[in-house]
């Protein structure tokens, strides 16, 4: 059950810091006085001004692109810049003019203070860099200028909206809120776990497990705006750093809305398509099918488009691929002389070799039926293809398209194709309760990490049957920093690597319209 409080004041951060607390990447902020543990406050985002160096000085390169873009963001809001100084007449005394503003700043967060050290040894600066986003030198100079640094650790929640304040002077400590603001920790920015491994991490100045990741990170911030593949795999690598407490990363609804369409338009016929052609609702399920098989990851040859006299679709990667798409209640007789007389036409180096699908609505005729078999097509309904697609949009790249080459049997497939579907399942579960039974030794035993023996002891006592080796090589797979599950030290061999717990696998499965 979530807990709400009262507050009446805002932190001023310098902007950058405060995106870097929001994104998870930082546990950590830099207030101008000392902070007592347990106070709350909002956080408003101040002058980067306050700063004696320049950006680039002073944040990493690796959060340099994110800290510009957030002083982008703050200074089209129109937050009230230290005055400057600019020259209107050559050779002439120079006037001091504040630059323009609005009248109102966002604010995102709220956080409560768990710690504040005093830093003021030079040595562990260079440490305390490692872990956070601003650089050695800018450590260095705002030490020289506070002769010490306080290092608040801040556990941050998002509010449930954004909101606007009054813009306020700059160099100051906190700011009076217009009205006291009930808040709730219903969304925190990490979970317990993730937040107290940090701070343990920060405390004794431990360095970054995986720094290549960081830079990897950063490299792809700028192709995430443009690019969903990048995005996903930045995010992915969020949660593996400890940098998110998301437990299951789905795109949005909207860009899989077309997932439930590929039945309905499958099933379309000239009375049910609310006056589209025939034609039309033929073309819509071709393009609805294309798309479930790039998804899937098929790459497409474009060149083949369908129509009238056309191949409806053609896969070069990574194996070739020719299928004939079928809408309406009907899969004519003919489909299976159909696919071969234009496959053969089109690409007949590739034909023979090649898997050969229809996809449709219709019971095939034993006619047809027949026919495919004796040429080597799979038939199946555009429901298990909704449902493989379902299987890929939530568990990514969880389709092995090889493997479920072996399931596309000539003749009516759907069967086989739902075992495959099931047995991906089966798997992922495995693999969810191997997670979960790390999570709860590491609970149980209150230990940081666990041996590869007493995790199998573990998992035996819970009556799950699995080898030694085995279990390894499953915990290997879900260490990976593309997978990010559990973290792994590595050992001098198999049995003195140790695991240690870092996000859930849920084990959600779709609803199958069958």
């Amino acid at each position: 059950m979530s807990e709400s409080t009262l507050i009446y004041n805002a932190l001023c951060l310098p902007s950058p810091d405060i995106e870097a607390l929001i994104q998870g990447r930082m546990i950590a902020a830099m207030p101008r006085k000392f902070i007592n543990p347990g106070q709350t406050f909002t956080l408003y985002p101040a002058d980067i001004s306050l700063n004696l160096l320049p950006p680039e000085q002073y944040y990493r390169s690796s959060f340099l692109p994110i800290a510009e873009n957030a002083l982008a963001q703050i200074n089209s809001q129109g937050v009230l810049m230290q005055p400057k100084q600019l020259s209107l007449i050559a050779d002439q005394e120079q006037l001091q003019l504040p630059l323009l503003a609005s009248e109102a700043v966002l604010i995102k967060a709220w956080a409560k203070c768990e710690l504040c050290q005093i830093v003021n040894e030079s040595e562990s600066l260079k440490a305390l860099s490692q872990l956070s986003i601003w650089t050695t030198k800018g450590l260095q100079q705002i030490l020289l200028e506070r002769s010490h640094i306080f290092l608040a650790y801040l556990r941050v929640y998002l509010l449930p909206k954004p909101f606007e304040i009054p813009t306020q002077p700059q160099n100051r400590h906190f700011v009076p809120l217009p009205n006291s603001l009930r808040v709730s920790d219903a969304k925190p920015v990490l979970n317990d776990r993730i937040f107290n491994q940090r701070k343990h991490q920060l405390q004794n100045l431990h360095p970054p497990l995986h720094p290549q990741l960081e830079e990897l990170q950063s490299v792809l911030i700028s192709l995430a705006t443009t690019n969903p593949a990048a995005k996903q795999l930045e995010q992915d690598i969020n949660i593996f750093l400890g940098w998110s407490s998301e437990q299951f990363v789905k795109q949005t609804d909207l860009d899989l809305a077309w997932i439930n369409d590929i039945v309905k338009l499958g099933d379309r016929s000239i009375e049910e398509d609310q006056g589209k052609s025939n034609y039309q609702a033929g073309t819509d399920f071709e393009k609805v099918v294309r798309d479930s098989l790039e998804f899937l990851g098929f790459t497409l040859d474009y060149s083949h488009k369908g129509g009238a006299g056309g191949l409806d679709l053609f896969c070069s990667q990574p194996y070739p691929l020719f299928g004939e798409c079928k809408a309406g209640k009907k899969i004519p007789n003919d489909t299976a002389v159909q696919l071969l007389n234009l496959g053969t036409l089109r690409r007949q180096d590739l034909f023979k070799q090649a898997t050969k699908l229809i996809i449709g609505s219709g019971e095939p005729t034993k006619q047809l039926q027949d026919a495919a078999k004796v040429h080597g097509m799979a038939i199946i309904n555009p429901k298990t293809l909704e449902n493989l697609v379902k299987l890929q949009s939530t568990y990514r790249n969880s389709v092995d398209l090889f493997k479920l080459k072996e399931y596309l049997k000539a003749g009516q497939s759907d069967e086989e194709v739902e075992k495959y579907i099931n047995q991906v399942y089966t798997e992922i579960k495995l693999r969810s309760q191997i997670i979960q039974q790390v999570k709860n030794y590491l609970e149980n035993t209150g230990f940081e990490r666990a041996s590869v023996d007493a995790l199998h002891g573990f998992i035996a006592g819970a009556s799950m049957k699995i080898q030694p080796q085995d279990l390894h090589d499953l915990l290997i797979e879900l260490s990976s920093p593309l997978t990010g599950y559990l973290g792994r030290i590595k050992g001098k061999d198999w049995r003195s690597d140790r695991f240690y717990f870092l996000r859930d696998l849920p084990t959600h499965i779709p609803h199958f319209r069958m």
